[in-house]
């Protein structure tokens, strides 16, 4: 009952931060397309990468099925359930086997975007008992979740509904685990990377609105799509709000009143993101409207807004250039060699294993050639390997290397929230190279069949091409890698260096406004130029 008191004003802070939102996305919007415009034009340079890209997804497949236990609240028993994680990664739940072998409605279906996968019960209820502060159950009383063995998997999301799951063993519990951190991963990484538009005016937009309120550095819930992350952004700012006026007035035990809160959080997200959805559609709407007309001045006048751009940058960098170089030398450049070690060591390794995986899995498919298959058996080997890329167990000995990563001691002087966003950018990375190299071997080994004569020339045939694989892997990760270290790198120092030149800085840019002509406004902001002269400050350093 509480909910339908607030509906009113949780619409309300929903839509004041949405249309805050959705002002720094349009400036973000054209910002981004003369970007693209431009890189369009120019051209691009950098190495060309040596293996093959798969241009059409693989068919749609099943990549992990299986039965595991799940708590249902609303009868507060566990139940067998059949899980299948389909090629888009949701997680869908099915009453039995035989309900999805016949097609029946699933019971569940879970976009694992933002969430936390939890191995222990005690994890679980800390962060239950540190999301409701003053509310703790007494010891002695039970706890809000029993859970009936010893290997939990818990799914938990700072707001939205928590999912309750267990198995018989540890090494269900460990494949499993591989299995819920594959989806978590694919579905946080939801923003995608094909739109040369959207996604980056998009990623900016979320980034200048959180500068805006003090917010600098990486995000933790950058999670999932357009309407996810946005959600997550108001949320941020509601739940406090929604724990002051609420939490004094829950009834009932510890346990009762966290089980509520964790409902009304629930059912709160929910209304944000139906509400965030429709408001955010409409925003891109009017953006993809104006599109064309604005592509069409960029084009005309190419040369004029960059030389209007060239202006304001070279009185903006007389400007800051001094005051970030000193900020550089102090409090920078003495700590970017310990930034690049730390994550060097858990990356490299990571891809050495992809590599390892991929010869492991080729030369072994080659020995089952010689032993017993052949040509026949061709077939049915190739169509297990298409898919290593995609086997959240097989690829886990890469993904887990990325554990190791830490940050000690930077992880406070640069203000990183968490290393989760590093790590999870090199296990993509790791993915798609993996994925590469078996689209390349395909590609090769397919351009040979003709030419080949019985098994022994086969399996010639795949261990040439095997080794050329590897050439093509180790120059191609070795270019992934730079490109990953680089960027994080200015992840972890741009929005650091930017807090550090506020105070001095950031005040005096809106004298900078009257050098842009009004009719390229649209394409050139003063922060955002401010920024990439704040940018070229620290990149020497980078570079080398």
């Amino acid at each position: 009952p509480c909910l339908t008191r607030l509906c009113s004003p949780i619409a309300e802070k929903t839509g004041k931060v949405l249309g805050e939102f959705c002002r720094c996305y349009k400036e973000q919007y054209g910002v981004a397309l003369f970007n693209s415009v431009r890189y369009e034009i120019e051209g691009n340079g950098g190495p060309q990468a040596q293996l093959l890209h798969r241009k059409v997804p693989l068919e749609d497949h099943v990549i992990y099925s299986g039965n595991l236990f799940q708590y249902i609240e609303e009868n507060k028993k566990w139940r067998n359930r059949f899980c299948v994680v389909p090629h888009n990664y949701g997680l869908v739940l099915y009453e039995n086997k035989l309900a999805y072998e016949r097609d029946l409605p699933p019971r569940v279906l879970v976009n694992s975007a933002g969430y936390k996968i939890l191995t222990s019960v005690d994890q679980y209820l800390e962060l239950v008992n540190s999301s409701l502060p003053g509310v703790t159950p007494k010891s002695g009383h039970s706890p809000i979740l029993k859970c009936p063995t010893d290997f939990p998997l818990i799914l938990w999301h700072p707001y939205a509904r928590h999912y309750y799951f267990c198995v018989m063993t540890g090494k269900e519990q460990e494949k499993w685990r591989a299995v819920f951190q594959d989806c978590v991963r694919h579905c946080n990484n939801g923003i995608s990377e094909d739109s040369k538009v959207e996604a980056p005016a998009f990623t900016d937009a979320v980034r200048m609105y959180r500068q805006s309120k003090e917010q600098y550095g990486t995000w933790d819930m950058l999670c999932g799509n357009e309407t996810q992350v946005l959600s997550n952004l108001v949320m941020e700012e509601l739940l406090p709000e929604l724990r002051t006026t609420i939490g004094p007035r829950l009834k009932g035990k510890a346990q009762e009143r966290q089980r509520t809160w964790i409902q009304i959080s629930d059912a709160v997200y929910r209304m944000v993101y139906e509400q965030t959805k429709a408001q955010y559609d409409a925003a891109m709407a009017k953006c993809e409207q104006e599109r064309p007309q604005m592509e069409s001045t960029i084009r005309t006048d190419m040369d004029q807004i960059i030389t209007s751009k060239e202006h304001l940058a070279s009185k903006i960098r007389a400007f800051v250039l001094p005051k970030a170089e000193v900020c550089v030398r102090n409090h920078v450049q003495p700590y970017i060699s310990s930034i690049l070690e730390a994550l060097m060591t858990p990356t490299s390794q990571g891809f050495a294993e992809v590599r390892e995986v991929f010869f492991k899995e080729v030369t072994d498919m080659n020995m089952n050639i010689v032993n017993e298959g052949g040509l026949e058996k061709l077939v049915e080997y190739m169509e297990k390997l298409s898919h290593l890329a995609f086997h959240p167990v097989k690829m886990q000995s890469c993904y887990e290397k990325m554990d190791q990563l830490k940050l000690e001691g930077l992880q406070q002087r640069f203000d990183v929230s968490s290393t989760s966003v590093f790590k999870q950018r090199a296990q993509i990375h790791m993915r798609q190279q993996m994925d590469d190299a078996v689209y390349t071997f395909e590609t090769l080994l397919h351009q040979e069949l003709g030419k080949l004569q019985g098994k022994d020339d086969l399996c010639k045939s795949i261990q040439r091409i095997l080794e050329r694989v590897l050439k093509k892997y180790d120059y191609d990760s070795s270019t992934v890698r730079k490109k990953f270290f680089r960027e994080a790198l200015l992840q972890i120092t741009i929005p650091f260096l930017l807090k550090k030149l506020a105070p001095t800085c950031k005040g005096e840019l809106a004298k900078f406004q009257e050098l842009i002509f009004e009719d390229f406004a649209s394409f050139i902001l003063v922060e955002n130029t401010y920024e990439e002269v704040v940018l070229q400050s620290v990149m020497k350093d980078i570079m080398q």
